[in-house]
């Protein structure tokens, strides 16, 4: 399946050219560089129990990632996309983000509809519009949105239908896919996190360490978050409304319709279950002069059963607001976390839980389009009460700073 994909990204930026000279043809991309002084704590990508990309306590240069992004427009009607990137964590390699196909024929009214096919992310992210599922404002999306960059991807196909007003416009758009059954297996065992590893077709999640040795098993211990277990198929459902001089508000549903018996044979012999995970996310985006106010909520949970009657069920919640400044070259941006997880009750096992906040302070320095310079500083400070099972405090309080130079092209 992943070598499909990357033929899929492959041949669409391959055959663009070839489409016909008077179409459009692009290619984006960029290379991250940073400096960092993480936190003491060992972070999740390397199997510990921190909720940052980076740990270990050091100050170090590090590669923050790239990638390469090419459209196509085939026809009048048809428009292929294709992201690959490649970045620097547990396990480095090149993935493919998304790859897929978008017919949308010439409208003439004012309905216009498409439809896509392929693999692409779940329309759930505010923050993360700019080049290789990137945020314009912050090195680190919000809890929300770094969870839908490790686990969520819908490999099917979409429908769009649109109406445009005088002053307002509708966009109802929902979705049908599969390959996504694990999603949800993280946030259970692991909790939220915010990192700007965003997990590719192909990739492996990384469990963490001392979860692993709990059940018997030798760490590292990892699972392809996009991958089909049983037969079902997924679905989603957005409602988006935009307004000229007022914002944006959207309303989705999502619901991978997994099968929580379900499972298939990981690494080391281990069951890699189906997680049935849903969620409702509301979204809204608005500017008030030169600010640019983004706020959004999640809540859903997810399910497992791994033998009958003993059911996992792992509630989650998840809300941000970002202020951004948009004053020339220079781009500030403030954000606020929340987030939790709790088990319900009934649950077998262990009753683990949290809850935490953050904040996000960075600085945006563009003095040419193919150049951006930030300055980032994150705080997490969370509660956890399975890490006491460890002989570690359930609070923790961890401080992030990064400087990124991110070449643009």
């Amino acid at each position: 399946m992943r070598l499909r994909l990357r033929r899929l990204a492959l041949a669409c930026l391959v055959a663009s050219p070839l489409a016909g000279h008077a179409q459009d043809v692009s290619l984006h991309g960029y290379v991250d560089g940073r400096l960092v002084a993480a936190p003491g704590e060992r972070g999740w990508v390397e199997g510990g129990l921190g909720k940052t990309r980076y740990g270990g306590g050091k100050v170090e240069a590090r590669f923050g990632g790239a990638a390469l992004v090419g459209t196509a427009q085939l026809t009048p009607s048809l428009l292929a996309f294709a992201g690959v990137q490649l970045q620097d964590g547990d396990r480095t390699g090149v993935d493919v983000l998304e790859a897929y196909l978008r017919w949308r024929p010439v409208s003439t009214t004012r309905w216009r509809g498409s439809v896509q096919a392929g693999a692409f992310f779940p329309p759930v992210s505010l923050e993360n519009d700019a080049v290789g599922w990137t945020s314009p404002w912050t090195i680190t999306p919000s809890a929300l949105n770094s969870w839908v960059g490790e686990e969520l991807r819908a490999i099917g196909a979409e429908a769009r239908i649109e109406r445009r007003g005088e002053n307002a416009t509708w966009e109802l758009r929902g979705a049908l896919f599969q390959r996504n059954d694990p999603a949800g297996n993280l946030l259970a065992v692991r909790g939220w996190s915010l990192s700007d590893l965003t997990y590719g077709i192909g990739s492996r999640l990384r469990e963490p360490d001392a979860y692993v040795r709990d059940d018997g098993e030798q760490p590292p211990m990892r699972y392809d978050p996009f991958r089909r277990i049983g037969h079902q198929w997924g679905n989603y459902a957005q409602l988006t409304w935009r307004a000229r001089g007022r914002g944006r508000l959207s309303l989705m549903h999502y619901d991978n319709h997994a099968d929580p018996q379900a499972w298939q044979p990981n690494e080391g012999g281990e069951r890699l279950y189906a997680w049935r995970t849903r969620f409702w996310s509301l979204g809204a985006s608005t500017d008030t002069g030169s600010i640019t106010w983004l706020a959004q909520a999640m809540d859903g949970d997810t399910v497992i059963e791994p033998v009958p009657n003993r059911v996992f069920t792992t509630r989650y919640r998840a809300a941000y607001l970002l202020a951004g400044w948009n004053r020339g070259a220079w781009r500030p941006a403030l954000r606020l976390d929340h987030f939790s997880t709790r088990e319900l009750p009934g649950t077998p096992g262990l009753h683990a839980g949290e809850h935490g906040n953050a904040i996000t302070a960075a600085l945006n320095w563009r003095p040419h389009d193919w150049l951006r310079l930030t300055f980032e500083v994150l705080q997490i400070d969370s509660t956890r009460t399975a890490r006491a099972d460890y002989g570690l405090r359930p609070h923790t309080r961890a401080t992030q700073a990064q400087l990124s130079a991110r070449l643009f092209y």
